[in-house]
């Protein structure tokens, strides 16, 4: 699998498995599968209520600790100076880790006013190792320089909502710029029929590979990590399987001819999620 070097210098894998929103056996029994698959990146969050599942299956993995890369996320009623702390020590007891290799805020959500506070007890946990890198999701530029601004470390990973439909390169630019990498969630759009769109099956049909290759190859070709999702084995593979193959210039314009410039439904400079 290859890897992107974060600011951290930690490596991390440009393709990682998504376990939203499977929980309990079958959730570990479909991380297991996707380590067998060639996975090393596990992305998960307090509020997908299924760090336990993905703890069991690095364990059952049978692979070093040092071999798997856990994501998880501090949710939006733990943030602040009081309780950020005691989230990822719990996140960490459900996961049965002693440290993270990615700690993300969810979401900034602004009008609480508590992202730069969390961030900064983030940056303690990750001078003390409980943390190896320290990141943020769904954060606007502006939010990005806050939180820099306050701690003077700027975070290695914003996990945005990144699709054909969202294609959105002016905001994954700016985070681009200052040195972050851009991590797309839900990059396949479930259920939006995307992968169906006559523009996909050409390419796909004309390299062999299936709709959702194109898309996640879309997205890494604009250096952009992806953490899709797939409970079946075979789309796993297949979702992990992109580096034998590249799209062209025309390629890569007429994927992003897709998007129509409909906002994202959850806006970070609006959104909360508790």
């Amino acid at each position: 699998m290859s890897t992107v070097k974060l600011n951290t210098g930690l490596e991390m894998p440009l393709v990682g498995y998504g376990t939203y929103p499977l929980k309990g056996r079958r959730a570990t029994d479909a991380i297991l599968a996707a380590i067998a698959a060639g996975y090393r990146l596990l992305d998960t969050a307090a509020s997908y209520e299924n760090e336990d599942a993905v703890g069991a299956a690095v364990r059952e993995s049978g692979l070093p600790r040092a071999e798997l890369f856990v994501t998880t996320k501090l949710r939006g009623r733990d943030q602040g100076r009081d309780t950020t702390r005691a989230a990822l020590e719990a996140s960490l007891e459900r996961l049965g880790l002693d440290y993270v290799d990615l700690y993300l805020i969810h979401w900034p959500m602004p009008a609480v006013g508590k992202y730069i506070e969390s961030y900064a007890v983030m940056a303690d946990l990750h001078r003390e190792g409980l943390i190896r890198s320290l990141g943020v999701s769904n954060f606007l530029p502006e939010h990005i320089a806050a939180v820099t601004a306050a701690t003077g470390l700027r975070p290695a990973v914003d996990q945005l909502q990144v699709s054909p439909s969202h294609s959105r390169p002016e905001l994954v630019a700016a985070v681009q710029e200052g040195g972050t990498v851009v991590q797309a969630w839900s990059p396949l759009e479930r259920n939006t029929g995307v992968l169906d769109a006559p523009a996909v099956t050409a390419i796909a049909d004309r390299l062999g590979v299936t709709g959702a290759q194109v898309v996640l190859r879309w997205l890494l070709q604009r250096d952009i990590a992806v953490v899709p999702h797939s409970g079946d084995p075979t789309r796993q593979r297949a979702n992990a399987d992109l580096f034998g193959f590249s799209l062209t210039a025309e390629d890569m314009a007429a994927v992003a001819a897709l998007d129509k410039g409909v906002p994202v439904k959850q806006d970070p400079a609006t959104w909360e999620e508790f």
